[in-house]
């Protein structure tokens, strides 16, 4: 194991997962559904990615798949919650009983999307990265994400309704133009 290749692989997935662009998508998330639980979303999102890991590929290929059309789906998932955060419409409904935001969109598509699990796909292509290594790699960014996702009631009082209102709209661009690239990638 290599401390250079874990810390290339760590900033890589940390970019890609981009959970600090996430946390207003995610408090109004929260917002709606009344509560996200931490542990859970992080264990489904750990579970997600080291599944992809060592089978992604070859079960995208068993039920006929490629990674490009998986890309593709996902991007269309993160443009509608782009939509979401920049209109302030609400596309994806939730009722009193519905409490598995934890997994969809937290763990899936938001923390373990298509750009993730591509990424992951793309990191063991590259045969100087060892199975410990991307694993290493994948849970310093989930110990990561886990703290975000449990201070999110502390970071949202922090900005207040109208901080909370501007980075909305602000990191909804943001997302919006990472949909768009995942798809331009997906096509090409």
């Amino acid at each position: 194991m290599d401390i250079n290749d874990i810390l290339t692989i760590t900033l890589t997935l940390f970019a890609v997962v981009d959970i600090l662009g996430s946390i207003p998508l995610i408090i109004s998330i929260r917002q709606k559904t009344g509560h996200i639980n931490s542990v859970k979303a992080t264990l489904v999102s750990f579970f997600i990615m080291m599944g992809f890991l060592f089978i992604g590929e070859n079960l995208l290929h068993l039920i006929g798949i490629d990674v490009q059309s998986f890309s593709i789906a996902g991007s269309i998932v993160i443009f509608l919650l782009a939509l979401e955060m920049i209109l302030n419409i609400e596309l994806f409904k939730s009722s009193d009983q519905d409490k598995s935001a934890s997994i969809v969109p937290i763990a899936f598509p938001l923390i373990a999307g298509a750009g993730t699990l591509t990424t992951i796909l793309s990191l063991r292509a590259i045969s100087a990265y060892s199975y410990s290594e991307i694993t290493i790699g994948i849970i310093l960014n989930l110990l990561f994400v886990f703290f975000v996702l449990k201070t999110t009631n502390t970071i949202e009082r922090f900005l207040g309704q109208a901080g909370l209102d501007v980075l909305r709209r602000v990191f909804g661009i943001v997302l919006l133009a990472i949909a768009i690239k995942l798809f331009k990638a997906g096509l090409s």
